[in-house]
């Protein structure tokens, strides 16, 4: 399997495990995440390490975020901090 196509079916499998709410293209029509708007980004880099994803994600239950897919990208926000996932 691709990394690609492993990094998504990963975080999607985590977050129904988690019961994470989720918001991708099946959704909305279109999101635009403007990653210049916030002072802080955090970007967790998945290299076929799980433990990247489940504190990435570990930190959308704390927070009580929302997970949001834009492309191949997941992103969560917590007050002025921007977090992403990425492969």
């Amino acid at each position: 399997m691709a990394s690609k196509e492993l990094f998504i079916k990963r975080v999607y499998e985590i977050v129904n495990e988690l019961k994470l709410p989720l918001i991708d293209e099946r959704v909305y029509d279109r999101l635009n995440v403007n990653e210049k708007k916030y002072p802080c980004v955090t970007v967790f880099k998945f290299e076929e390490d799980e433990s990247v994803l489940r504190g990435a994600l570990g930190l959308v239950e704390y927070f009580h975020a929302v997970v949001f897919k834009v492309k191949d990208v997941f992103y969560f926000a917590q007050g002025d901090k921007l977090y992403k996932i990425t492969n």
